[in-house]
């Protein structure tokens, strides 16, 4: 009987971690369909009309859900993590986008695409969407990080408390 309650602690404890750890999975999940997934699209895209479309969808996710100004960080302010900066970039590009006539040659439509791909990738070992670190959870990154130590603390102990019960018997 001892070692099934030493194994219930060790579960239960252990479920504010898992909890966070699913939540983090599920949020970054839905950030990159909705916003990541969207900006490499229109990074990606050969015409203004399909550049212009994915961009306006991320877009108007990162209103709904009021990630338009604000910072990711949580102890200090850089500026790669700069929520509004970011947001207000992916606009102007869109109101390019928006610009551009008709009457626009390929090769002036080939300039924008390449600008908006400059704009929405950055280039290093590998192409990545430029986003700020921690958009995912934004504006609860306070939270998730109480979130995760209360979820560390409560497994660890679980994990002393339930191990020393099930060894002691």
């Amino acid at each position: 009987m001892r070692k099934f309650t030493g194994v219930m602690i060790m579960l239960l404890l252990c479920l504010p971690f898992l909890g966070w750890a699913t939540t983090r999975v599920v949020q970054d999940i839905l950030f990159d369909r909705n916003v990541e997934g969207r900006l490499k699209r229109a990074a990606d895209a050969n015409t203004i009309e399909l550049a212009e479309k994915e961009l306006a969808t991320a877009i108007s996710y990162l209103e709904q859900t009021e990630m338009t100004s604000g910072y990711t960080s949580i102890f200090w302010r850089t500026p790669d993590e700069d929520i509004g900066f970011w947001y207000q970039n992916l606009k102007a590009s869109l109101d390019e986008l928006h610009k551009v006539s008709k009457e626009a040659t390929q090769l002036e439509k080939s300039n924008i695409l390449i600008k908006l791909r400059e704009t929405l990738v950055d280039h290093g070992q590998s192409l990545k969407v430029t986003v700020p670190q921690g958009a995912s959870i934004f504006p609860s990154n306070m939270g998730y990080l109480w979130w995760s130590i209360a979820g560390i603390v409560f497994g660890v102990t679980g994990l002393i408390v339930g191990a020393a019960m099930i060894l002691d018997d």
